[in-house]
């Protein structure tokens, strides 16, 4: 097996623990799956999980489905939970209620196999998810609003996408956190809340299915090593064995303990929904590093070892480095430089952050920008941990939640324990209203462009009112159709207030993150508009509608003419000043709506997926574009269109202030031919990266690949010359040939710089 870096050889153990974590990638065992192209658009489905796997009776085919890559936390063993016929809330009845749902989850831990396999030291694996054998739907009156919604131009699923504290777990252990839940539970009993102590009653049941289910990883690890004859598995196996032994009646004790016990959360909580980042994995090791470092239980090695078993057994997990500490000095550790060393050793798809700041250690960063130019599948992200923080402030955050902020998943990023905000899974649909502006203008024969503008701003507000009303209906409904009553142990207050993550006062920040998707499409639209419709006066709008809604047919002149305007993404300031009137729009319009947890809402320039699919569903727009065509991904200019430069576009994008969003990646395809003649390839992705961030930019996605060798790929996908290959689609990593295939000529079709 190729040595990722030769610095950091990986012994053959390790390089074995590779060999099947890829296996299982490429043989479609960790494949990401959605119901429909609708789903990817709007976030609602005929269910509401929407990831594989589907809800129990109502689940697909995988040949039915769309597979979004392959990062799922979940093995897929090809065979459905063998008990879901025998689950409690089957035989006794299904409820909308804390304790039915703990006790099927305790019923469904309960039955799922403890896993041990030859060479892990780290362990813990799941092949069903909860909502395979718990039918995961609201009432009626949810469900129907969130299709009303659809015809609006939005909708969304409230499902994990947080980021729960660890530090919390790793301080007390699961005994701990049962110790709380039961001081807790005193408590309320003795003030006499009901609801409460029904919930912390729930809670036990929880947890105490999760200790049995460490006790029995214990088990198996014993019964392995009584059985096996080879002197160093079998010392692995009792290694296992102590460690999960401890986990099951204590808090971690060692530095390989505390990595246990990060796996080991993940799997039990993952069970119950794809979706968490898991936060700084620097801050929450570096104490147990250095104990072990000084008592000699463990060398350097040791740890970049455990932490690439880390990385390992999911390969997609979201955590980050870097960073600034509470007073802002930087928070650049020894394990900062371990977690990178780790990913660098064994490199392939994951979904590490690094937190950029004016302060950071600037050869841990040189360091970082290097391994993501010989990686070449964006990884790490590059994101500024300053404009983080700052959009946290500015949203209204208290500064001891800002400060340990995380960057936690595709494009957004979280206060570490104390924010549960519905990152990534709600979605604004920003042509629809456009669409309803435009027959407005027909109907309505305006003559001006500020008129014209007024009713987009005015459907834009119409669309976000229904969206809000159709949020807070989700969330009477949440806490008691689909609590996350893992995280909840990991988030700050919940316990003590006897109170779910997702309840309504759970933790100290609700904001509702909101993906806006489309935007570059609307922003060059709507410029098309005011100069050919209104300034030049060359067609009237009701000629535009005719010729969309025929998508173009027998009007190629017409559409030549829209789309030879300018286009946003070349540092053009016409064009421009529409994308920022447009995103403060929208920014505002959000702003204004609040949710039922007394939050605002939070406009994110983004959307992972919806934008290879959103087409033919949206039909052509007023940009040129044909109905078959994708949109524009994120904030990023419509393929093909930014002509002049990657210094342009990123000019473009920074014309927006990103601190009063809640993300918006530039996202960049490098050909390897960009690097010529450079002697430090890696330095040049430090002082793009360093410059765009200084002047406000969020986060960079770099992919540097082979655009001939991906056409290839495409063509033939079979082929195992082309089986390695990773990129960076959105926010999250995937072996390019497991991906459906409109994804990968939407990717094929990006713009790939071979220059500045």
């Amino acid at each position: 097996m190729l040595l990722i870096n030769e610095k950091f050889p990986a012994n053959e153990r390790i390089q074995r623990l590779r060999k099947r974590s890829t296996d299982l990638s490429k043989s479609g065992k960790r494949n990401v799956l959605v119901d429909n192209p609708e789903f990817l658009v709007y976030h609602w489905s005929g269910h509401c999980a929407g990831f594989s796997p589907a809800t129990g009776e109502l689940a697909l085919g995988d040949d039915e489905r769309i597979n979004v890559g392959d990062h799922n936390c979940r093995v897929d063993n090809g065979k459905p939970f063998p008990y879901a016929d025998q689950m409690p809330s089957k035989i006794n009845g299904f409820e909308y209620s804390v304790t039915n749902w703990a006790t099927d989850y305790a019923f469904f831990l309960d039955h799922s196999p403890a896993e041990v396999y030859p060479d892990e030291t780290i362990v813990g694996e799941f092949h069903w998810q909860l909502d395979e054998a718990r039918n995961f739907i609201y009432p009626e009156e949810v469900h129907g609003l969130g299709f009303d919604l659809r015809v609006l131009g939005a909708g969304g699923t409230s499902l994990a996408h947080t980021c729960p504290d660890l530090s919390i777990g790793l301080s007390r252990g699961w005994s701990g956190l049962l110790e709380d839940v039961r001081k807790s539970l005193a408590k309320w009993q003795s003030l006499g809340n009901e609801q409460r102590v029904t919930y912390l009653k729930a809670q036990v049941i929880v947890v105490e299915a999760i200790i049995r289910f460490a006790e029995r990883h214990a088990k198996r690890a014993i019964n392995l090593s009584e059985n096996e004859s080879n002197t160093e598995q079998k010392a692995l196996y009792q290694k296992i064995a102590k460690n999960m032994q401890q986990l099951a009646v204590g808090k971690p004790e060692t530095f390989e303990q505390a990595v246990q016990w990060i796996q080991f959360f993940q799997v039990v909580e993952r069970i119950n929904g794809h979706g968490n980042g898991y936060g700084r994995l620097d801050q929450l090791l570096i104490d147990f590093y250095k104990s072990d470092l000084k008592s000699g239980r463990i060398s350097r090695d040791d740890a970049r070892n455990l932490i690439a078993e880390l990385y390992l057994k999911y390969g997609g997990n979201y955590f980050s480095f870097g960073g600034r500490n509470r007073d802002g000095s930087d928070a650049t550790n020894e394990m900062s430089w371990i977690g990178l060393e780790a990913y660098d050793m064994i490199g392939g798809y994951n979904h590490l952050g690094v937190m950029w700041h004016d302060d950071i250690d600037p050869a841990y960063y040189s360091y970082a920008c290097d391994v993501v130019t010989r990686n070449g599948c964006g990884v790490p992200t590059l994101v500024s941990y300053d404009v983080m923080r700052d959009s946290e402030l500015y949203s209204g955050y208290c500064w001891d939640d800002a400060w340990n902020m995380s960057y936690s998943g595709c494009q957004w990023y979280c206060a570490v324990g104390s924010e549960y905000c519905d990152h990534d899974l709600n979605s604004f649909v920003l042509p629809v209203p456009l669409q309803r502006a435009m027959q407005r203008a027909e109907k309505e024969e305006y003559i001006d462009f500020e008129q014209f503008w007024s009713a987009y701003t005015e459907e834009v507000e119409k669309t976000a009112s229904a969206f809000a009303y159709f949020k807070n209906k989700v969330y009477e409904w949440q806490d008691k159709v689909w609590p996350e009553m893992v995280t909840s142990l990991c988030m700050k207050g919940c316990i003590e207030k006897g109170l779910d993550v997702t309840s309504i006062g759970g933790v100290n920040n609700a904001y509702t993150s909101v993906n806006v998707l489309g935007v570059p499409n609307v922003v060059d639209s709507i410029y098309a508009i005011q100069k050919v419709i209104f300034k030049q006066k060359k067609y009237t709008i009701a000629q535009l509608n005719k010729a969309i809604a025929d998508n173009w047919s027998d009007q190629e002149v017409m559409r030549q003419t829209m789309l030879k305007q300018e286009k946003f993404g070349n540092d053009l300031d016409g064009v421009d000043l529409i994308y920022q009137r447009v995103a403060e729009n929208i920014r505002a319009t959000l702003a204004a709506q609040h949710n039922i947890k007394g939050f605002s809402f939070r406009a994110s320039l983004f959307q992972y997926m919806g934008h290879t699919y959103a087409g033919p569903m949206l039909g052509a727009t007023a940009d040129g574009r044909l109905a078959e065509e994708p949109i524009a991904h994120g904030c990023n200019p419509m393929h093909g269109r930014n002509g002049n430069g990657l210094t342009a576009t990123a000019k473009s994008l920074l014309k927006v202030p990103f601190r009063k969003y809640q993300g918006g990646s530039l996202q960049i395809e490098l050909q390897p031919k960009f690097f010529d003649g450079k002697d430090n390839k890696g330095q040049y992705i430090e002082r793009f990266s360093k410059a765009f961030m200084k002047n406000g930019g969020i986060q960079i996605n770099f992919n540097v690949i082979d655009l001939e060798k991906l056409k290839k790929a495409l063509a033939d996908p079979t082929n195992p010359e082309y089986a390695d290959i990773v990129v960076k689609v959105t926010g999250y990593s995937a072996h390019f040939v497991v991906m459906d295939r409109e994804f990968q000529k939407e990717f094929v079709a990006r713009v790939n710089y071979e220059a500045i």
